[in-house]
Order: C-alpha cells, then sequence, then structure tokens
C-alpha cells in the first residue's frame, strides 16, 4: 500500500535525515510533498533518484497537499499552528516537537515500547523527546520483568540536538570562536544545561525525560529524576541510567531481558572494553546498552549505560517506525 507523504521542515537536520530513512528502509511513497519555511522555498531535495522542490508552509499550501502521512520536524510553535490543519485535512501528523507530548489526547509512541497507542490518535502522533527515546527503548522490558520504582537520569547529550546551530558551534569553537547557540563554549566543555531552567531548577529537557517517560510506560506513579548535559560529541547521546525496582534483580537475569528486548544491542564486555560509545551508534536505529551492573546501595537497583544516534532513533528514524505501523495497520 502506497502512501502519499508530506514532510515538514524537509530542509532542516531531522527533516533530510527523515528523508534518508525513508529511503534506506524503503517505505512505499506515492507522492512525496516537502514544506519548509520561506526561507527554503524553492530549494530542491533530491530522493530516490528525483528532484523535489520544497514549498512554503502555507496554510493554502497544506489545503492544495494530498498528503496521507505528514512527518513535522519545524518546532512546537508551527506544529502547534499547522498540526491541527493537517489533520482537519485527513492526514496523519507524526509530530517531532515538544507541543503535543503531553497532551492527553496525543499518544506519546516509541513502536518497540507502546506500539498499541499509534492507533488510539484523533490526526496527530507526538515523537517523544531524543533523550527518552532511547532511554524508554532500554527501559520497557527491565519494567516488565522487574517493575521499576524509581528512576535517576544522567545524561551526556550531542550538539546535534540542538540542530545545525549546534553543530556549528562545535566545530567553529575548536577553532576558536566564540560561542552563537550555546551560552558558553561547548569545545573541550561540558554544559549542564540544555533547555531553558524552570522555576523549580530543572530544565525543560529534564522534565520533557520525566514526564514523557512516565507517560510512555503508563505509569505516574514512576519516582522520576534527570540532569541533562550536553557534551563536545557530534552526534549520540549517552545516558547512565540508575534504576531501582520492585522485584529481585541480577546483572545476569537484566541482561537476558536486554538481549531479548526488541531494538536493543547490548555491547557488555568490560574485560574487553566493549561498552555502547556515541562513535559506534552514529548512523544506526538501534539503542545499544551496556555496564549492566547491580546497584548495592539499595535493595534492587542496576546501572544502564545507553547509547544511540539522537537524529536517528532520537527523531528520524522513530518517526518513520511510527508511519510504518500505520501502514501495517497492526503491531
Amino acid at each position: 500500500m502506497y502512501k502519499n507523504v508530506a514532510v515538514v521542515g524537509a530542509t532542516g537536520l531531522v527533516g533530510r535525515t527523515m528523508l534518508e530513512v525513508l529511503e534506506q528502509r524503503k517505505f512505499p511513497i506515492k507522492d512525496l510533498t516537502l514544506f519548509a519555511s520561506a526561507k527554503s522555498a524553492g530549494k530542491t531535495v533530491e530522493f530516490m533518484g528525483k528532484s523535489y522542490t520544497v514549498q512554503e508552509l502555507t496554510e493554502q499550501n497544506v489545503k492544495n497537499c494530498n498528503a496521507e502521512i505528514a512527518l513535522f520536524s519545524a518546532g512546537g510553535e508551527v506544529s502547534k499552528i499547522f498540526a491541527p490543519l493537517f489533520a482537519q485535512n485527513g492526514c496523519v501528523v507524526i509530530d517531532n516537537s515538544s507541543q503535543w507530548r503531553m497532551d492527553k489526547s496525543v499518544p506519546l509512541v516509541v513502536p518497540e515500547v507502546n506500539p498499541q497507542a499509534a492507533f488510539d490518535h484523533h490526526g496527530i502522533i507526538a515523537n517523544p523527546n531524543c533523550s527518552t527515546i532511547q532511554a524508554v527503548v532500554a527501559l520497557k522490558p527491565l519494567h516488565d520483568a522487574f517493575k521499576i520504582k524509581r528512576i535517576v537520569y544522567s545524561t551526556y547529550q550531542a550538539v546535534s540536538g540542538a540542530g545545525k546551530a549546534g553543530l556549528l558551534d562545535l566545530a567553529e569553537g575548536e577553532k576558536g570562536a566564540e560561542p552563537k547557540k550555546f551560552p558558553h563554549a561547548i569545545a573541550h566543555n561540558i554544559l549542564p544545561h540544555i533547555d531553558v531552567f524552570t522555576e523549580n531548577g530543572y530544565t525543560k529537557e529534564e522534565l520533557k525525560m520525566i514526564n514523557e517517560t512516565r507517560k510512555i510506560l503508563c505509569d505516574d506513579t514512576l519516582r522520576i529524576t534527570a540532569t541533562t548535559a550536553r557534551v563536545p560529541v557530534y552526534y549520540g547521546h549517552s545516558e547512565s541510567i540508575n534504576i531501582e525496582f520492585e522485584k529481585s534483580v541480577t546483572r545476569e537475569s537484566a541482561l537476558k531481558v536486554l538481549n531479548s528486548a526488541k531494538g536493543v544491542i547490548v555491547c557488555d564486555d568490560t574485560q574487553n572494553n566493549v561498552y555502547p560509545m556515541p562513535i559506534d551508534a552514529e548512523g544506526r536505529d538501534e539503542v545499544f546498552v551496556g555496564r549492566v551492573r547491580q546497584d548495592d546501595s539499595v535493595e534492587s537497583g542496576l546501572n544502564i549505560w545507553v547509547v544511540a544516534d539522537n537524529i536517528r532513533k532520537g527523531a528520524a528514524t522513530n518517526a518513520v517506525q511510527i508511519a510504518e505501523l500505520l501502514l501495517k495497520g497492526e503491531y
């Protein structure tokens, strides 16, 4: 079954990666429409050996569009205005911004974790935050097996999470230039600061991880805390996750669960210096897990190290996987 597809934000970092993933996964597209801002309208983009002209995202152009699935990566303000317009036009929107994630009427979907939620939509499906996606892919099978009580997130996030401007800040910063995207130099530095600070001292990125994890795992009672940091790495978020469970857990029992988990690759052989690193995850769609070990400071605890490509699995690939679910009509 071929689908008419639109990509909104097609010239951005995630938008271009969405097109790459659609092509690599051979998503059956009948007709493709590309949208971006007025600044990018008129540009040409190559896809499957053909050239496509980017259209300006306007209400009239949306009405003229015949898309059945629209992949959005153009920011929350754009999604707030235009996602409902596509939905009213009979299109299902898969949105990569934070605009709809905590809306109770909008499902927040990671296909390996809660595929059934994708079918409970009203025209809009939310793609979770990049750091949340890779975390819950690793956490869900452990939650099913041992019942999570508490999570402590510590993240080490690549500059590509801040888009092209983040990549440029690191590249130019390595040459000695002053930062333009980040508040401080990111080259040879770490910033414990992603998104804006809120009144309680947490950043919005940290609150996203806390709230989105609860929504995806369907458990508002989970105790979760988070510290998110930006590190001088181009692609690939790394996360140290400390987990406390209700049921007894050992390293061996956890590894058994993770080795059979969908979308997870276990890299855990510390005797031979084998563990997940962002350099190995770059360009991949899987979630890599290693450094699995018991936390003896609590009765039933575990530490894991989780790495994934934040632009692919953390954004573009997850959105395309949701579209694939809709295409199949089942999970």
